[in-house]
């Protein structure tokens, strides 16, 4: 699982730092997943090191602009592109119409499928390495905040100790690493998870913005291995963020602590805190770190590998 951050201005893009967009790669499934597509994206894809072919799923958090502005041209140019085979869009009430809107209006016919999926608070997608769940944040709109799991993995597999015990390799291999038993011809009941160590936890990405501090985004990120979370303002205007319902770099920390959460990645930043500026981003870094130590501060193209656990399960 690795994280790349194509946008992480808030409102309006600067020089540089583009508006909201994060991308998670799944590299064992050739698959990218989208968190938002601000204005700009599809060029920020261009720069990095992604493959716009292996796009899949994209989960927006509310309509505002800087949120799903390139959208629309992210979809047209994979669709002339044409390596793109299907994708899945997650989101509020009016995703749907509102791209619908954009294809009517320019007259633009995708290639490939596009489903929107509009989101309610619980799982919004599933399959058997991941789940996808959301909730509501507290913003002027309505926003939602998504958590991603990865289930739960079996322990590393023995072939040495399977191979003293005259297991032949094949199929059953496959059936004992994932834990269940298996008969043997000559009678033997063999349980795979005495093969195996210990269960490796799934790692947990969770990201919220746009957010005042709320026990929603607490809750989404309980455990998470990282939590990315937007610090549009400093504590100094703390007032200002109460008033447009977004998060200081202090609410940012102290939901990552609330949560019991590993990592911290702050993002969404206003651009009134640009270097020269009284305060600068810098100071709003002390400011979370001062909380919650674990805190980075995300920027463009900056590229975060979710290292997994190898811990094992809490009994």
């Amino acid at each position: 699982m690795q994280i790349t951050f194509l946008g992480t201005s808030s409102g309006v893009p600067t020089r540089s730092r583009n508006v909201s967009s994060v991308a998670l790669r799944l590299p064992q499934r050739a698959e990218l997943w989208l968190f938002d597509c601000g204005e700009g994206t599809q060029h920020q894809i261009l720069r990095s090191d992604l493959k716009m072919s292996q796009l899949s799923r994209i989960f927006v958090t509310h309509m505002h602009g800087d949120h799903i502005f390139g959208l629309m041209g992210l979809l047209a140019s994979c669709g002339l592109a044409g390596n793109v085979s299907r994708v899945d869009i997650y989101g509020p009430q009016g995703l749907n119409e509102y791209l619908q809107a954009c294809r009517r209006y320019s007259h633009t016919h995708f290639s490939y499928p596009v489903k929107v999926h509009a989101v309610r608070p619980g799982v919004v997608y599933e399959d058997s390495e991941f789940r996808v769940s959301c909730d509501i944040l507290h913003h002027r709109i309505t926003a939602y905040g998504y958590r991603v799991e990865e289930k739960n993995r079996a322990g590393r597999f023995d072939v040495e100790k399977a191979k003293a015990l005259e297991i032949p390799p094949g199929r059953i291999y496959g059936q004992l690493k994932r834990g269940e038993s298996v008969t043997l011809k000559d009678g033997r009941v063999i349980n795979g998870a005495d093969l195996c160590g210990p269960t490796e936890i799934g790692r947990k990405v969770v990201y919220c913005t746009d957010t005042v501090f709320c026990e929603n985004a607490v809750d989404l990120a309980k455990d998470a291995d990282v939590l990315i979370h937007e610090a549009t303002f400093a504590h100094q205007d703390s007032q200002m963020a109460f008033d447009r319902l977004h998060s200081t770099s202090t609410m940012a920390a102290q939901t990552a602590l609330a949560a019991g959460a590993h990592n911290l990645i702050m993002s969404h930043f206003s651009p009134r805190y640009a270097p020269g500026n009284a305060i600068e981003l810098k100071d709003l870094l002390n400011e979370g770190r001062a909380i919650f130590p674990n805190t980075k501060m995300a920027y463009d193209f900056m590229t975060y590998d979710v290292p997994r656990r190898r811990e094992s399960v809490r009994s």
